[in-house]
């Protein structure tokens, strides 16, 4: 079964490399992993789908929890969630099936970003089938390129947590200071 994590983690360098290599250590198989700034300043927040059973993900979690930098960590596989990929494709045309193939397009709500004479470069966002089904059908007119993005995902509903900052967030931002007037996290990402 798959499962749906989401860590919140510091933005500084070396962040990742410590998540996934203890991932790998630990011989866990990470399926899609995407990370970004989150809403708090100095932190990033990383979704990732790993594959297993119950013990191993509560191992995963476990484990993750006692690095450092991680500041939470949730399993949002039993909730409601809305999750979103993003893939670009470039796909090959000609005059006979540029028509069919912005029609398509438009069908599922994608995008043209670029067009060349020989092809052009489908964007599409949405849930993990709609994105497939349309590479599905680019498939046949002949994909040359493609990059995908795994799924980012929150919890539907209310946000129950408490909006006060955790411990762990507070010493994220630079022992107290706002981060942002400091400028102290502007690394980059993770």
């Amino acid at each position: 079964m798959k499962y749906t994590l989401i860590a919140w983690m510091r933005d500084k360098p070396g962040v990742l490399s410590r998540v996934a290599g203890m991932m790998r250590r630990r011989n866990f198989n990470i399926d899609s992993l995407q990370v970004g700034h989150s809403e708090a300043p100095g932190i990033s927040r990383m979704t990732f789908v790993v594959d297993g059973n119950d013990r191993m993900v509560d191992q995963v979690i476990q484990q993750l929890r006692k690095l450092v930098d991680v500041t939470q960590v949730e399993n949002i596989s039993e909730q409601p969630i809305v999750a979103r990929e993003m893939a670009m494709v470039r796909v090959a045309t000609n005059a006979d099936t540029r028509a069919e193939i912005v029609q398509i397009v438009n069908i599922y709500r994608g995008e043209i970003v670029d067009v060349a004479l020989d092809s052009m470069i489908v964007q599409i966002v949405g849930s993990e089938d709609r994105v497939a089904s349309l590479v599905d059908l680019l498939d046949n007119f002949g994909i040359l390129e493609m990059v995908r993005t795994g799924p980012v995902a929150m919890a539907r509903g209310r946000l129950e947590r408490s909006r006060r900052r955790g411990t762990a967030v507070w010493r994220a931002q630079a022992d107290g200071r706002d981060a942002v007037s400091t400028e102290r996290f502007k690394t980059g990402g993770v």
